[in-house]
């Protein structure tokens, strides 16, 4: 209770006395102009090179992103292009193998036909000397049926071949009708 006391005879604690408020609105208002003659001015100029900073780079991603927009509208044209060229090759491909197996179909009917010829001419080339064989067996037989008959040998008579000769082609006359 004493220290209450003695602080009542010197004054209040909430109120200073006079020469410490006046020192001390004194030291305010110096600090206060000092901060705003030095301290303010740096600081708006460090606010403003932010701001412009930061405008700086909102613009730099604007056109970044302009950039990135006109890049997209690039690719995506380039894929367009792409899908219809890719397009056209495949129907280009298409038409190409219908062409190649139409060429091939053409090559294997014509390689057909000229197989079913050249197997036609060796089959009538086959049967002509069957045929020769036949009438030369044929017209051995006969003479020598005729010369049994006649009892005389006729093997080395021209006039017995060129009657065998005859026979033979009545007989083609006959089978032809």
């Amino acid at each position: 209770m004493q220290t209450h006391i003695i602080a009542a005879e010197q004054g209040s604690l909430l109120i200073p006395s006079l020469p410490d408020l006046v020192w001390g609105i004194f030291s305010f208002v110096v600090l206060l102009v000092l901060f705003i003659w030095k301290v303010l001015p740096r600081l708006n100029q460090l606010l403003d090179e932010r701001s412009k900073a930061i405008a700086g780079r909102i613009d730099e991603a604007k056109h970044a992103r302009e950039e990135a927009e006109r890049v997209l509208q690039q690719y995506q044209e380039q894929l367009a292009e792409a899908r219809t060229e890719a397009g056209r090759i495949r129907d280009q491909a298409r038409e190409d193998g219908k062409r190649i197996i139409a060429e091939l179909r053409e090559q294997a009917s014509a390689e057909a036909a000229r197989i079913t010829a050249q197997a036609q001419a060796q089959i009538e080339a086959e049967r002509a000397s069957a045929v020769q064989s036949l009438r030369a067996e044929v017209g051995s037989l006969a003479i020598d049926l005729a010369s049994g008959v006649i009892g005389q040998h006729l093997a080395d008579d021209k006039n017995a071949s060129a009657l065998v000769d005859r026979f033979l082609a009545e007989l083609d006359l006959d089978s032809a009708r």
